[in-house]
């Protein structure tokens, strides 16, 4: 029996000991489809069924159940052979083997990290990056030890919106992409059955979605109904959807407020050695921002805005005007910056999010604010394009 064409079958699917260790849904469809290549039909059904008690609400279990059941009487040459299957649900039960099976057998290299978790604040625990087109959630560790370094933990399948990523309006059954954060947990005692263990709002849209003229609320990450196990790879409103399973297993992974989530169409991985320089880089940039403010010389301090600037109700000229003026009543300037983020920002342009806690002292004010920056390349040099309080 052969699930899926030729064409389309996963390669090679002989076990690893990390798989026959691994009690994961996907390490169990591995074993299945090993067993059923290799036309050991009767040991797949033991397995399918064994995971059919494991999760006693999970569909596609059922469908592999029933091609197994099938083919004890004739041969089926295809996924979800029973008559009367509606053709739909085939065709997204499929398409979750194939999202799971790929994830699985495609881990992330040891050696390469998201290119977008380029500095986190000591006090973040993990990061949360999703790509898109593999249906595929990765948590990461700020690993502390090794200079917060982000190190890989786990990955899970998810669904996406009905009509897949980058969310521009409300009701388009998009998935946001871009940089954002948890800004709550909601327990499951206060949910409809929709959101099965409960919900993880984050915070879309946010200031560059809105410069960009995108809209919409409600994007949240959540669970399954109580009846489903798994939903297909675009099934939802716009939310990143995991099962009650793998979002109890990540719970305890996310602060409100703190745990950056980052949604990608596809994640860009670089070499450790190649992360590290870009952080450097990025740092670097960073910090001359801020010794040209602290150095009171408007010229060398407006050099790294661009004209395109927006933040505060004000453009750039205006911006550039007040800050001339409030420079030429200072006698000295400290500025310090604490809690420092720098997230890449995925999609088209080559943007980067900056926040930070700001400690400023002058001779006439004292203030202190957690702010947040876009920086945006252009002409080959970072500047900062939006800026306002966090």
């Amino acid at each position: 029996m052969q699930i899926w064409p030729t064409h389309e079958t996963p390669a090679a699917v002989a076990p690893t000991p990390a798989e026959l260790a691994d009690g994961s849904p996907e390490a169990r469809l591995v074993g299945i489809f090993r067993e059923i290549e290799q036309r050991n039909l009767n040991r797949a059904l033991e397995l399918t069924e064994a995971l059919l008690q494991q999760h006693p609400n999970y569909r596609l279990a059922y469908l592999i159940k029933g091609d197994l059941l099938l083919a004890r009487t004739r041969p089926i040459d295809n996924f979800g052979a029973a008559q009367g299957a509606p053709a739909e649900r085939i065709a997204d039960l499929r398409a979750e083997a194939l999202k799971r099976l790929q994830g699985y057998r495609e881990k992330p290299p040891a050696d390469y990290v998201p290119r977008y978790l380029v500095q986190m604040r000591p006090d973040q625990r993990y990061a949360v990056v999703i790509d898109t087109q593999r249906s595929r959630l990765y948590l990461y560790e700020n690993d502390q030890q090794n200079g917060g370094r982000p190190r890989f933990v786990a990955d899970y399948y998810i669904t996406q919106g009905k009509l897949g990523a980058d969310k521009l309006a409300e009701g388009d059954k998009k998935t946001p992409i871009g940089v954002y954060h948890v800004t709550a947990d909601l327990s499951r005692q206060k949910l409809p059955d929709l959101y099965g263990n409960g919900a993880f709002p984050i915070n879309y849209p946010n200031e560059w979605d809105r410069r960009q003229g995108r809209g919409g609320s409600g994007i949240w990450l959540h669970g399954t109904p109580s009846d489903t196990f798994a939903r297909p790879p675009l099934a939802s409103d716009g939310c990143v959807v995991l099962t009650n399973q793998d979002l109890e297993a990540i719970r305890s992974n996310l602060q409100v407020g703190l745990t950056p989530v980052i949604i990608s169409n596809s994640i860009e991985w670089l070499s450790l050695d190649d992360w590290a320089k870009e952080r450097e880089t990025l740092n670097r940039t960073i910090e001359a921002w801020r010794a040209d403010w602290e150095s009171r010389d408007s010229a060398r301090y407006l050099s790294h805005y661009s004209r395109q600037f927006s933040g505060g109700g004000q453009n750039f000229a205006q911006f550039a005007d007040q800050k001339r003026v409030v420079n030429a009543s200072k006698e000295w300037i400290k500025v310090r910056l604490d809690n420092l983020t720098v997230f890449r920002n995925p999609g088209k342009e080559e943007l980067i999010v900056v926040t930070f806690d700001q400690d400023y002292r002058s001779n006439n004010l004292n203030n202190r604010m957690k702010k947040r920056q876009y920086w945006v390349r252009e002409g080959g040099q970072w500047k900062i394009i939006y800026e306002g309080a966090a």
